[in-house]
């Protein structure tokens, strides 16, 4: 089992996620912790490596084309245009970003995707994590 500060942080997220009440069945119903526990599992058991993109990594914000990192951007503004001329559905810029960074991590460690200034965020985009008590055993 996780660790007390990891569960309360993944379930303080989901209540917050919950507060909108058209989504609330349905993310509540998806057992978000269970399919990231099975992922564990299954990518230990096939020999692969589980890569965890930080949770405030902004791989809608960032520009999937220059590097650009855009300004504060609301929900509901799902298709968005760089300062570059490229123009970005959030969700297909978004898979891109996470993609490039996970390759990264792959390749050679974090940090090795060139960037511009402008978007530098100080921070991994790899999540940093201590392993769990239980990595390396089988979860029945």
């Amino acid at each position: 089992m996780s660790s007390s500060s990891d569960s309360f942080r993944g379930y303080s997220a989901v209540s917050n996620i919950l507060k909108n009440h058209r989504l609330a069945r349905a993310i509540s119903d998806a057992a978000w912790r269970q399919l990231r526990t099975m992922l564990e599992y299954k990518t230990a058991w096939h020999g692969r490596d589980l890569i965890v993109v930080d949770r405030w990594f902004p791989s809608t914000r960032l520009c999937s084309a220059c590097g650009t990192l855009a300004q504060r951007m609301p929900l509901d503004v799902r298709e968005w245009t760089c300062r570059c001329g490229s123009t970005h559905d959030r969700d297909v810029n978004a898979a891109r970003n996470i993609l490039a960074a996970g390759l990264a991590v792959t390749a050679c460690g974090d940090g090795v995707r060139p960037q511009r200034e402008s978007s530098r965020t100080g921070q991994s985009s790899a999540k940093q994590e201590r392993p769990r008590a239980t990595k390396g055993i089988p979860v029945l």
